[in-house]
């Protein structure tokens, strides 16, 4: 073959080849690169323990996806490093989202995190209530009763009102309920630890289960930080006389399901557990979730004489504290007067004492 025959049949190769791979180019990065098209908005895929990349595919024609050819995503996930790294969670899809930064995300982990928060105050019943609504928890504790939950969790016999930390969890697809209570229940554990190791040596309280009864109690008593303080050494100071509490959330715990908003007189004189108007020291449980502020100002209450205490009344959330019963009925009027003027109606019957 003459030398310039050769050598125009190489060139005539060399383009061949060369287009070729430009074509086999510019379709890898049409794919690699290219939105996948019928993502809807706040859509996303879930990777379960065991899903092969296949599966993780067919999750996503059935969401109304176009994924493609297969082969793309076994070329394009093997150059990525993906096969057999997936990690297991909840990816988010948006209209941007293509086959290269799904992988991407899928090897690194780069999962949907959610929020869980327990609020200040919750009681076990509350608690429980929205971690039914928590999507997309797994649901492990629905058909269990308190003492079961307890159990489950590696704490049978004890009592799980005020036993998980009001706190914000993380928590990605595949989680449980189960694991998040577990979680809110280790980092009680640690606060009330803690609390209890930096107490005031001198306390009345004998139990680090005493400190969080009484920190449930200071919880539903008010929501101001500054007062948490004051009205923990009010309770101690009432402890160490042996004066009975006389505090309305643990009448209002003590009833549950029948309290409609109010407490009647004759709720004050019922004899029960809970019923601090009517026996001396702390009732046998906590009666919400205590935070930690409320755990540290148990720990460390407010010196000071003040035995009593009533809300102003003006809607502040505050309160009036006083040494003697006449100085407290005096604060009394003061909150009748306020309360009348705020609501334009006569106040409720029960005041605090």
């Amino acid at each position: 073959m003459p030398k310039r025959r050769f050598g125009g049949f190489f060139l005539l190769l060399l383009l061949i080849v060369a287009g070729a791979g430009y074509w086999a180019w510019e379709r890898y990065s049409s794919f690699a690169y290219r939105p996948l098209p019928g993502i809807e908005a706040g859509a996303s895929v879930v990777v379960e323990s065991g899903d092969s990349l296949p599966m993780v595919l067919r999750k996503l024609r059935d969401a109304g996806i176009e994924t493609g050819e297969p082969i793309q995503w076994r070329v394009l996930a093997r150059q990525l490093g993906v096969a057999g790294r997936m990690q297991v969670g909840e990816y988010p899809l948006d209209s941007t989202t293509t086959p290269r930064e799904l992988l991407i995300a899928m090897r690194d982990g780069k999962v949907i995190q959610r929020r869980f928060t327990i609020i200040e105050g919750w009681n076990i019943r509350e608690l429980r209530a929205a971690l039914s609504r928590a999507k997309p928890l797994k649901q492990e504790t629905a058909q269990l009763d308190d003492a079961a939950l307890m159990k489950a969790l590696g704490h049978a016999g004890q009592h799980p009102e005020g036993r998980f930390l009001p706190e914000t969890y993380l928590y990605t697809a595949g989680d449980s309920d189960l694991e998040v209570l577990r979680r809110a229940h280790d980092a009680m554990d640690k606060a009330l630890a803690s609390a209890w190791e930096h107490r005031q040596k001198d306390t009345v309280l004998k139990t680090p289960g005493e400190m969080l009864t009484l920190a449930s109690i200071v919880e539903k008593e008010t929501g101001i930080a500054s007062e948490r303080p004051q009205i923990a050494g009010l309770f101690v100071r009432r402890l160490q006389l042996g004066m009975r509490l006389e505090t309305d959330p643990t009448v209002i715990y003590g009833m549950g399901s029948t309290y409609a908003g109010n407490i009647r007189k004759s709720d004050l004189q019922a004899d029960t557990p809970y019923n601090t108007y009517k026996r001396i020291g702390l009732p046998p449980t906590p009666i919400a979730m205590p935070g930690v502020a409320a755990l540290e100002a148990v720990a460390n209450p407010a010196p000071g004489e003040a035995l009593f205490f009533v809300a102003i009344g003006d809607g502040s959330g505050r309160h009036l504290f006083a040494r003697t019963y006449a100085e407290h009925q005096a604060n009394v009027s003061r909150y009748l007067k306020n309360y009348r003027a705020q609501q334009g109606a006569s106040a409720p019957a029960a005041e605090k004492q």
